[in-house]
């Protein structure tokens, strides 16, 4: 089964002057949870190419066994330098989707025009749909097929406004993805700040925070088998 996994290409911090991008395990534990169950992965960015990684998730405090894997996994460096182009992208192509994480998307997926086409389709076509930790705030201007916010109605969770005061960018992101999910009409709920938390409403999955990605990724596999068995 194919798999598109959609990373930001946004690497300005708002005007702190300080580099931003993906985080780099909510791409690492996702990515080896469909690699190791055996699904053909596809990366994409709005600009191709290497998408900016976060400096911040690159440091010693925030690696796992994942990120450790992939310091060593050349075959996956070597995929993440040549993401595809998102515009290019035909969503038809693909069982699922996901999305990590970092504060990058927030300045560009969440208002780009093809991110929003390809989850809008692939949600009608009742594809798996996922994001981690600030990806779900590509939601933002995503509709569902009735013409409603994607989110409104549905069981949602997404970085706590809590979790963004602690790191201390509450004044610098465009918005807050806990704010932004309830002012769609989505039915936002939250663990402990920094809790492995995943929230599932039927093929929308959304997780809370890094800690939560490979979590997402394994629903998100879990979802596929039942489709199939169906």
């Amino acid at each position: 089964m194919n798999i598109l996994m959609v990373l930001t290409s946004h690497d300005q911090l708002g005007d702190t002057g300080k580099k931003t991008g993906f985080w780099l395990e909510e791409f690492a534990a996702p990515y080896y949870v469909f690699v190791d169950a055996g699904m053909d992965v596809t990366l994409a960015s709005p600009q191709g190419g290497q998408p900016p990684l976060d400096p911040k998730s690159n440091e010693e405090d925030a690696q796992t066994d994942a990120t450790r894997r992939f310091r060593t996994d050349t075959e996956a460096q070597a995929a993440l330098a040549s993401t595809v182009l998102l515009g290019e992208v035909d969503p038809y192509d693909f069982d699922a989707v996901f999305y990590p994480g970092g504060h990058g998307p927030l300045w560009d997926l969440a208002e780009d025009r093809d991110s929003k086409i390809l989850i809008e389709a692939m949600y009608a076509a009742n594809k798996p749909v996922a994001a981690v930790c600030h990806a779900p705030g590509v939601f933002k201007n995503v509709v569902a097929p009735d013409g409603q916010p994607l989110v409104k109605g549905k069981k949602v969770t997404g970085f706590t406004n809590s979790e963004e005061d602690a790191v201390g960018l509450t004044q610098v992101v465009p918005f807050l993805v806990e704010d932004m999910l309830k002012a769609k009409g989505g039915e936002y709920s939250k663990a402990a700040d920094w809790a492995v938390y995943v929230v599932e409403d039927g093929h929308l999955i959304t997780g809370q925070n890094p800690a939560s990605s490979e979590a997402v990724a394994e629903a998100l596999l879990k979802r596929l088998e039942q489709e199939q068995t169906a």
